[in-house]
């Protein structure tokens, strides 16, 4: 029997959770943000080559749980599991809320070339030494009441410093769910990640903000969503 090659890239999701809790998650449908996510999974599938691996990470307990920050670990562990089975492949990690936090933190794992933040919780004390020579583009909701836009504008600003090339984007009216103008997140999102492992082009004010130098505004590396309707620039130019 023929063997299925290893992929030669990979998307990792991580679904958000809450701040505390030790308990597993819910089964199934029960795990709403879970859910929430597959929508993004699926339009990742269709639109990615076949070669490219799309796999949400299993967290063991529901919570960040302060100093124990479990689904980093899981987080690491996913990617070490990853990297024992199909070598040293590229990774973009996709975090919402509390898995955006995971993602940020467990960047410095040798395979992760970037991180794609949706609505991310970005506490201000968080290190961002891990993400230097990553890319990472945060997306915020403006209407967001769960997590803060200005704490996503004020990580990527600090990360940009630390040698990390960085993007916010903005949207207008979104919310913390990502149902207001839900099929714009999953556009852009399927649009950034396909471009960070080079399987399509970024859009061109995203890739203007990457290459950014390390000094630049935090206005300067902040992109309305409105602005990504121009055409695509090719991430060789950067």
């Amino acid at each position: 029997m023929t063997q299925p090659r290893p992929p030669a890239a990979a998307v990792l999701l991580l679904h958000g959770g809450r701040e505390t809790g030790l308990g597993g998650p819910p089964p199934g449908p029960l795990n709403l943000p879970s859910v929430r996510m597959r929508p993004f999974a699926r339009g990742l599938r269709g639109a990615l080559p076949g070669d490219v691996l799309v796999r949400a990470v299993r967290y063991g307990h529901r919570g960040w749980n302060g100093d124990r920050a479990d689904p980093v670990h899981d987080a690491v562990r996913a990617l070490d599991e990853l990297g024992s089975t199909a070598g040293e492949v590229p990774v973009v990690l996709l975090g919402h809320s509390m898995g955006g936090r995971a993602a940020l933190a467990a960047a410095g794992h040798p395979l992760v070339r970037g991180v794609v933040g949706l609505a991310p919780w970005c506490p201000g004390g968080d290190p961002v030494e891990q993400l230097e020579g990553r890319d990472v583009v945060l997306v915020h909701g403006t209407r967001d009441r769960v997590t803060n836009p200005a704490d996503s504008r004020a990580l990527t600003r600090r990360a940009r410093k630390d040698g990390a090339r960085t993007c916010l984007v903005t949207v207008e009216g979104g919310d913390h769910a990502m149902l207001r103008r839900a099929a714009a997140w999953h556009r852009l999102t399927t649009t950034l990640v396909a471009g960070l492992l080079d399987r399509a082009p970024l859009p061109g004010p995203v890739a203007e903000a990457l290459r950014l130098p390390p000094g630049a505004t935090a206005d300067e590396g902040t992109v309305d969503l409105g602005r990504l309707l121009v055409p695509c620039q090719s991430r060789s130019a950067r």
